[in-house]
């Protein structure tokens, strides 16, 4: 049955106006943006079929052309307005980091995060580079590694900071394997990195790990700087 056939308060659109995008389950969400289905299945439909073929809807956004464009009804269009639509969130959450305490917007750093290396095959380390009031000068992406490791040079963040002029940096890197959790090795390079700044009077706020769509762990929540 096609979604036009639906009764007007369980089609998704509808339901978006009057109830908000939040109720909306994430194949609701996504039929929307698709608009339409192919022979024999909904928009909703459709987007199921394509959140269990990738995996989550993460993996989903994350899919390379090639394999996003070679499920039945995508193609190359299609999956360069589904890369509009992540760049402009992304973009939309990062001015409201520059122009924030990013202190006082934790759940924006959160959800930037896991839009920009949430999803990614391998461990990137990135600094967050904050001016004197906690707001967004740059994000840079320093180390990339292997799906379990990524080398870190505290003299290259310590360059970085004094070149960008910050007074206080965000740590942050993924774990491609899925789990939030800090291993010692995170958590000693975070002290290492926290008293190599020190040195240039330049604070470290946080260090989140970031695992797939979950909620960032925060250090400093942990007790860990």
């Amino acid at each position: 049955m096609a979604i036009t056939d639906w009764p007007e308060n369980e089609r998704p659109r509808e339901r978006l106006l009057s109830q908000g995008a939040q109720v909306l389950s994430d194949a609701e969400l996504l039929a929307i943006f698709l608009r339409v289905g192919v022979r024999g299945k909904s928009a909703v439909d459709l987007a199921r079929d394509l959140i269990s073929h990738f995996g989550s809807l993460g993996k989903l956004c994350a899919a390379p052309m090639t394999d996003f464009a070679a499920f039945p009804g995508m193609g190359a269009a299609k999956y360069a307005q589904l890369q509009a639509v992540l760049e402009l969130s992304q973009r939309a959450l990062a001015e409201t980091l520059r122009e924030n305490d990013m202190l006082s917007s934790p759940g924006a750093v959160r959800d930037w995060l896991r839009l920009n290396i949430g999803q990614l095959p391998h461990e990137v380390f990135m600094v967050l580079l904050l001016d004197a009031q906690n707001r967004l000068i740059e994000a840079c992406e320093l180390f990339r590694g292997t799906l379990t490791q990524a080398s870190v040079y505290p003299r290259e963040v310590v360059k970085l900071v004094l070149a960008k002029n910050a007074a206080a940096v965000i740590l942050a890197h993924n774990h491609p394997s899925g789990t939030r959790e800090p291993s010692r090795a995170d958590e000693t390079l975070t002290q290492t990195l926290k008293q190599a700044l020190a040195l240039v009077d330049v604070r470290v706020l946080d260090h989140f790990i970031v695992a797939g769509q979950l909620a960032p762990i925060s250090f400093a929540e942990r007790g860990l700087l």
